[in-house]
Order: structure tokens, then sequence, then C-alpha cells
């Protein structure tokens, strides 16, 4: 079993709701987990323990991310309705519509009986369903997920590397898209060491060269912070040490040719202050203590990224010259950067945990249009051709480009201009001859960036988008729109050449 494989006990389980949220009803979670465990008496995991460790280790996973008590119960039950003899009328007996809902939704997710790309197609379908439905749904089966993966050593070795490939695939970029970076992180790194054993190693061996060097010099910095700030007057300070996942590691360290000294937040110190303006006078006095890189200074507050990560960071020479990423942001932004969507359950708006939040939250807009997309596409070859524009559209990274009234608009990477107009309204698409790109008259293939701002320029006597776009543009919404006004034009010029069709 992998050493980082939870052992959780239902006390523990208790304990941990209860330290965020003294109102929870743990009498209700107890219940929950004796159901679960009379439930799945006699059945064993892969690893030869009871099965009631797994759902139990899932809700720790749940109450890590301060869920509250409704989520951590469906996280106890999430099992019961397809491995047992107990079904969701029995679930909704004793612990309630709610609950039960969710147990349903994380069924529906079960088990798929499909192989290779059906069984790709099938998950990544069900999970956007799924997350239109009730994203809570998503929490649930992300920490099923991660209990899994950090107990894959007792399974074939096929079936380790599908799970894990899956996981990188699918679980971690959507994570990524709902904010949840911790999530991400844990996904990523349980997943990496199945998927590329060799590289897994690799990194591995590099992030514990001069670790407890590191540690120490960590430390030192991260007391003479909050020395410097103290002394300038600020109060309520929080200061951390944070390494860098592995995962996220390994594809730093590929964009910059594997060099370890061009990675500069190997290890970074976060600063996590009481209020937005406490945010900025941490970055002056962090400047006017160590000399920061130029270039280095990101400014995630007033643009955050597109998952809604916010926090200032900048980059200094630090203690004897080494350098040193900081990060700093409010102890709201910090649950959002680290639970992202998630986060909307546990905090209201000042950053107190909230009390009692077990109900649904709308999804993201992207969820919604996705969910649209697969009802769409019930034709299975359909749904084939389009997958590799849905998985741009959903996982590639995001860029930022900004409308000349301010208004924002996310695109994936190396989108163009011709997927920025169709992103704003698809007649804007349909009759774009040029662009803006910051002032400058530019081509509609144009490759943005982050940052841009883009003005679309139309004529409206266009009858409709050139199809020699297709070949350039990024988003499925761009793409199909371009495609699907080709084909009529290609009908209409049939239906002319026909006879006593003139």
């Amino acid at each position: 079993m992998s050493p980082k494989a939870v052992q959780a006990t239902i006390d523990a389980l208790c304990e941990r709701v209860l330290s965020y949220d003294v109102n929870a009803d743990s009498n209700l979670i107890r219940k929950a987990y004796q159901f679960a465990k009379d439930a799945h008496e006699g059945q064993k995991r892969a690893t030869g323990e009871p099965y009631i460790t797994h759902p139990l280790a899932a809700s720790m996973y749940l109450a890590e991310m301060r869920m509250p008590a409704p989520i951590i119960i469906a996280g106890l039950l999430h099992d019961v309705p397809e491995d047992t003899s107990r079904t969701l009328e029995d679930i909704e007996a004793e612990f309630g519509e709610d609950v039960s809902n969710m147990v349903a939704g994380i069924t529906k997710l079960g088990k798929i009986k499909y192989r290779g790309m059906e069984r790709y197609i099938e998950n990544l379908r069900k999970m956007f369903l799924a997350m239109a439905a009730d994203v809570r749904v998503v929490f649930i089966k992300f920490a099923d997920r991660l209990h899994n993966l950090e107990t894959l050593d007792a399974i074939p070795p096929k079936k380790q590397y599908r799970i894990a490939l899956e996981s990188l695939e699918i679980y971690a970029p959507i994570a990524n898209r709902l904010g949840m970076g911790e999530m991400k992180g844990r996904l990523e790194d349980a997943a990496f060491r199945y998927v590329l054993p060799k590289e897994y190693a690799w990194v591995k061996e590099i992030a514990a060269s001069g670790r407890a060097e590191r540690e120490e010099y960590l430390d030192r910095v991260m007391k003479k912070t909050e020395s410097v700030l103290a002394d300038a007057g600020l109060k309520d300070i929080e200061v951390q040490g944070r390494s860098k996942h592995l995962y996220s590691l390994y594809r730093k360290l590929l964009r910059n040719e594997r060099n370890i000294a061009r990675v500069y937040d190997l290890t970074a110190v976060r600063v996590i202050v009481d209020s937005l303006a406490d945010c900025y006078a941490a970055l002056g006095i962090i400047h006017a203590e160590w000399t920061p890189l130029k270039g280095r200074i990101k400014d995630y507050i007033a643009q955050p990224k597109p998952n809604g990560y916010r926090s200032l960071h900048t980059t200094v020479f630090c203690e004897d010259g080494e350098i040193v990423e900081f990060q700093i942001r409010t102890k709201e932004m910090h649950a959002m950067n680290e639970y992202g969507i998630a986060a909307h359950w546990s905090y209201d708006e000042a950053g107190k945990v909230k009390v009692g939040a077990s109900s649904k939250s709308k999804p993201p807009e992207w969820v919604r249009e996705l969910a649209e997309i697969q009802r769409e596409m019930e034709d299975r070859k359909t749904y084939i051709k389009s997958l590799e524009d849905l998985k741009i559209d959903v996982f590639k990274d995001r860029i930022f480009v900004f409308t000349p009234q301010g208004d924002v608009i996310d695109l994936p990477e190396d989108s163009t201009a011709v997927d920025f107009a169709y992103a704003i309204h698809t007649d804007i698409g349909n009759t774009c001859i040029g662009a803006k790109v910051n002032d400058e008259v530019a081509t509609v293939d144009r490759v943005l960036k982050n940052g841009d701002m883009v003005e679309i320029m139309v004529d409206k006597s266009r009858k409709g988008p050139n199809p020699d776009w297709a070949a350039f543009v990024k988003t499925r919404h761009a793409k199909s729109n371009i495609r699907q006004t080709a084909k009529s034009k290609i009908s209409d010029w049939i239906k002319g050449m026909l006879p006593g069709t003139k």
C-alpha cells in the first residue's frame, strides 16, 4: 500500500469536521458510517482491508477540503447502492433526499463497460453531465479516485496504468478547471508514478536532493519574513512554506530543458494576510527588504487566472543571494486557490466558515455548455470526431483576452482572433474580416496572448466565415460554426444544380 494512503477512523473524521463546523451533526455522520460498514460487511478491498476503509478515507479527504456534513455523509455512502444490497431508497429514508441525490450521482458515474477510446469518451461524458447536475458529486468522485490511486499497488499493472492515465487526462484537468489546486496536485502526483515511473523516480530524486538544507533555509526566510512584516505594522499574518508538487515540477523541468537551476519556485513562501490592502502592502515591504527579479512580478489579483486563482507572486534575491518566490494572498483567496469551487461550500465572503452550506450551487458556465454538448452528441461517431476539440476547450491552459470595453474572454491557449470573435457572438465570428490587437491591425489568424486587448472588425454584408479558418481556430464553438456554414454552402450549391430547383 502507498505510504500516503489515509488510515482514518470515524472518531478522527468527526473530530475533523467539528474543527471547522461546530454545528455539524456528528451523530448523523457516525450513523452513516455504521450504515455503510454494515452494508459492506464481509467485502474486502484488493489490499485485503475491510471495504469500509475506502469510503472512510475518501470522506477524510472531503473533510480536509472542509466540506459540510451532507457531503461527508454522501462520501461515506457513495459505494453502497452499487456494491451492496442496500438501495438509494434505503439511503433516502435514513439520510434524506439531498444525500440520496448525491449518492445517485456517484452511482451514475460508476462502472463503465466500454474499453479503449469508447471508455475514455464515456467517462468524460459522464463527468460533464454529473458536474452540470450537481458539482458536489464530482468532489466526492475526486476523493474516491484519490484514495484508489493511493492504494493502486494491490491491483494488476495494466489496470494501474489505465486508472492512473485516466486520472492524469480527465480527473486532474477537471480539478484544475474547477480551481481545485490542491486536489489537482494530489491526483497528478499519485498518478505520475504509475504512468511515467522512470520520470517519477528522476523528479523525486531531484526534489529530494538538498531538501534538508532547503527546508532549513526556508525556515530562516519565513521567520525573517514574519518579523519584517510585523515590524511594518501588519497584523494577523500567516507565513507558510510550500514545496512544488512532483508532476508540476516535472512539467516545469521539461519547459526549462530539464535544468533545475531555472525552476525558481521549487519551494515558495506563502504570505496569508487579512485584507486586499495588506496583500499590496506586504508586496511593498518584501521588495523593500529584498531585490525583486525583473519580469517576475505577477498580479493574479487584478487579473485572476481563468480558473479563479488569485494571488500576488514575486521572485526576489533573498538571504545569501538565493532566489525565492513569494505568494501573497488573503485567507479567502487561499481557500479558493486550494479548494476552488469547493470552497463555496466552506467559506462565506468574509472568509469565515459557513454553517450548513449544503445546497446545490450553480456549476460554472463552461460546465453547463459542455453538458449541453454531451446531450447533443448522442451519435457516437460525431462525439469521437469532436473529442479533440472538447479536450482543447476544457483541458488546455487558458488565457484571458480583453474586449475594448474591459470584458474578459476566457480562451484556450493558442486561440486566434477568430476564436475570440466567436466567443463574443456567433454573428461577430461569421462576419469577422480582421482585428486590432493592442491597437495594432492584425490578421484573423493572429494567435492571441494572455492580456491582449482585441477589437474585431466586421463586415455585416459578409455571407459567412471562410471555410479555411477551420484549419487554425482552436475552440469547438468556432470550428463547429465554420464547418456548419461550409456544409450549408455545399448543400445550397448541390440544390442549385438539381433540375427544377432554380
